[in-house]
């Protein structure tokens, strides 16, 4: 190997709100964005064939294998590379490329923390979209970008002897089109997936050589359950083994894939893992988003789904891979993890009388940055009923209740606290709440 790899200059870590271009097929489609600035110097290249590519620098890897679209590979192995690591795949917008999603995601920062691999494939087609709607992509072993991208992830399994029960894949837009497919070609494959701003599998399938189709990105597609999961099942025929978990990700106002296809990929998915239609738990672990969960209320339930109120196709911020990771089940492993933005302790004490009490709550942050808008969920004991508060808005009244920051006290410093109340009936039961989360991450209690 004779690469002579460099870190290329980062822009700062910020939304892609603007910065991410995602109009699919600008030419075909009626929206178009600006894509992200690229970086001053492009990543380290070389003939990474055999052995390992440089540590903590994005590195092209050529050869890895069979690549009928011509897809190219970068890789980010970081320092502290864990034994037998798990490996993420993230998948670019529209027009985007490898090292486009490389600059304009934390994915390796988040590799520094919990030693995983992370894996970029990049188009070379002049559209810079992966194909999600031929024949041949949307076949196991059929052809086009999944076949490349397995490739990808055999070479790094091979070379790194990385946890084949542990490969991930993650994308935005176009990248998340891909994301359902893989996992629909794949899912012996892939462990989970994340999906931010895309469409079910098949959604977009084509038979006349185009890229677009403009009734899946209107949101006029629409199928049963049963239909969407036959497509899966049909990229794969007889198989038999897990399916993989998948997240969504969709914003209301999204103009370019449109909102219905948030619901057609919750269709999808909870008929291919089998499990029921109605969330077994709804949340708000951030002002504007609704989270449901399918088949599970853990952090890594069988389908999770997180709707953004209001906004709209360039919906992927700083934090949300995080999250992501959290649904993968690797922001516990890997060397010496970090104390996370948003971690919390919580103190609750009551003062109970023959039909009633008051509690007193002391949230504090003992994360490393400020929480700007917080809701606390907390579950009331049975028979318990909030008749007013302070300090919060409580809602519902009973059962799972969110009491959400009011104007004075949104913000919590790192290391500082705020205190809040409540009055509730009871009928017996005055104890306080046992457990809570603050903005979806639980908290410390004591």
């Amino acid at each position: 190997m004779s690469a002579t790899p460099h870190r290329p200059a980062r822009r700062p870590r910020r939304s892609l709100l603007l910065a991410l271009v995602t109009a699919l097929l600008p030419l075909l489609a009626a929206t178009a964005f600006t894509a992200p600035a690229a970086a001053a110097d492009g990543p380290a290249r070389g003939s990474a064939r055999e052995g390992a590519v440089p540590a903590a620098a994005l590195t092209e890897v050529t050869d890895f294998g069979t690549n009928p679209s011509n897809l190219r590979m970068y890789l980010y192995v970081p320092e502290s590379v864990t034994p037998k690591p798990a490996v993420v795949v993230a998948v670019h917008w529209c027009t985007g490329s490898g090292p486009d999603m490389y600059n304009g995601t934390e994915y390796d920062t988040l590799a520094d923390r919990y030693g995983f691999i992370v894996l970029y494939p990049s188009v070379t087609r002049s559209s810079k979209c992966f194909d999600v709607a031929s024949p041949q992509a949307l076949r196991r072993g059929g052809g086009s970008d999944p076949v490349g991208i397995k490739s990808m992830i055999d070479w790094t399994t091979r070379t790194y002897n990385a946890d084949t029960g542990r490969i991930f894949a993650t994308g935005i837009s176009s990248g998340a089109m891909m994301t359902n497919v893989l996992l629909g070609d794949y899912p012996d494959v892939f462990a989970a997936g994340a999906a931010f701003s895309g469409v079910p599998f098949g959604c977009f399938a084509t038979t006349d050589g185009s890229e677009w189709n403009s009734a899946c990105a209107g949101g006029t597609v629409t199928r049963t359950p049963r239909e969407w999961g036959n497509l899966v099942r049909g990229a794969y025929p007889g198989y038999t083994g897990a399916r993989p978990r998948m997240q969504i990700w969709h914003g209301t106002q999204d103009d370019v894939l449109r909102y219905p296809n948030f619901g057609e990929q919750i269709k999808q998915w909870t008929d291919v893992q089998g499990v029921s239609q109605t969330p077994t738990v709804t949340d708000t672990p951030q002002s504007g988003w609704v989270r449901t969960r399918y088949g599970g209320t853990g952090d890594r339930a069988p389908v999770e789904a997180i709707s953004l109120q209001g906004v709209g196709h360039n919906l992927y911020a700083q934090g949300m891979a995080s999250r992501a990771l959290t649904f993968f089940g690797l922001d516990g492993s890997g060397p010496a993890p970090q104390p996370q933005p948003g971690a919390c302790k919580v103190t609750a004490s009551v003062n109970a009388w023959n039909t009633g009490l008051t509690a007193t709550v002391t949230i504090t942050n003992t994360g490393t940055t400020s929480v700007n808008g917080w809701k606390l969920g907390f579950t009331l004991p049975a028979g318990q009923t909030v008749t007013g508060g302070w300090g919060a808005t409580y809602t519902p009244a009973s059962g799972s209740v969110t009491a959400t920051n009011v104007s004075y006290n949104g913000t919590i410093a790192p290391g500082a606290a705020v205190s809040i109340g409540y009055q509730a009936a009871h009928g017996g039961n005055s104890a306080a709440p046992a457990a809570f989360t603050l903005n979806g991450t639980a908290c410390a209690t004591g």
